[in-house]
């Protein structure tokens, strides 16, 4: 007999999160980033301001992880299909998400480094005029933030009725990014403002450490995040043992190998090997485990036991 088509046998490697609304909203915020970063930096150096200057370039290092995040997005789409990929694209979005999380690190160390400069040299501040641009540095973060919150929640309404497991690490690293951005506007207005009308010059550094400290905190979440997806993390020990124990309720069948791996947002990998008396066709194992949704890409191996009875 000669099998002319296996188009019916064949696995779908596409597992990327495909969210040309979160792409979208990305481009829009990365433009308006990157407006307001020059703006931030030119100010800050007109009016003397460390707070902005600092503010300035933080932004700018978020215009590059926002770069990374739309590279990410759109190596996705064009590589789902690419069979180079053993488990198609799906690990670029939570790679762009990992890489945004080291570039937030690297932010807040050099804000901490600033802020305890500043501690021992204090800037002169042309006050009023820094504020006015902080403040617009602030609502611009807050555009952005609205934007991509709106993006990532229509994302996930889309999809939530097949896995509610989906995560854009993307959009949500982008996400985060904003929302430092908005905390270090924000703390740069508290600081200038207290130092206009309190004389408290201290507070903006110290403003500085405390923002360096969130932003490290939310840092270390992302790549604790993201790191066991790229070093292919198991799921939950409870699934496993549920998966092995929906197996071995059947009969006599013993599960001998169990592996279970991520290759992207919601989808996972099982590679399962038993040994029964009674062995059944690979399908019908890969049908008692169908209420396992997050289980996209499932290999079973049946042994045939032929040993005495003990």
């Amino acid at each position: 007999m000669t099998i002319h088509t296996i188009d019916d046998w064949q696995h779908d490697h596409d597992f990327a999160v495909i969210n040309e609304k979160g792409e979208k909203r990305t481009l829009q915020v990365l433009i308006l980033t990157a407006s307001t970063m020059v703006v931030e930096i030119v100010a800050g150096s007109v009016y003397g301001s460390m707070a902005l200057l600092a503010d300035g370039w933080h932004m700018g290092t978020h215009v590059a992880a926002f770069m990374i995040t739309i590279f990410a997005y759109r190596y996705a789409r064009k590589n789902a299909d690419n069979p180079a990929f053993a488990f198609g694209a799906g690990k670029v979005s939570v790679l762009g998400g990992f890489a945004s999380a080291v570039a937030l690190a690297v932010v807040a160390l050099v804000m901490l480094v600033e802020s305890v400069q500043r501690i021992f040299d204090p800037q002169a501040i042309q006050f009023n005029e820094a504020i006015a641009v902080a403040v617009l540095g602030l609502t611009v973060n807050l555009v952005s933030a609205w934007l991509l919150q709106d993006g990532h929640h229509g994302h996930a309404h889309h999809h939530d009725h097949a896995h509610h497991h989906h995560h854009d690490h993307n959009l949500r690293a982008a996400y985060l990014h904003v929302l430092a951005d908005a905390l270090t506007s924000l703390l740069a207005i508290i600081a200038l403002l207290s130092g206009k009308y309190f004389g408290w010059n201290w507070l903006d550094p110290v403003m500085g450490i405390v923002g360096a400290a969130v932003i490290t905190r939310w840092s270390y979440g992302l790549v604790r995040e993201t790191g066991p997806v790229l070093l292919d993390g198991s799921i939950e020990e409870d699934y496993k043992h549920s998966i092995q124990e929906t197996i071995e309720a059947e009969g006599d069948n013993r599960v001998t190998d169990l592996h279970v791996w991520r290759l992207g947002p919601g989808h996972y990998s099982i590679i399962l090997s038993l040994v029964t008396r009674q062995p059944r066709p690979p399908e019908h194992y890969k049908a008692l485990l169908a209420e396992f949704e997050q289980l996209s890409h499932v290999t079973v191996e049946v042994n045939h036991y032929t040993g005495s009875r003990s």
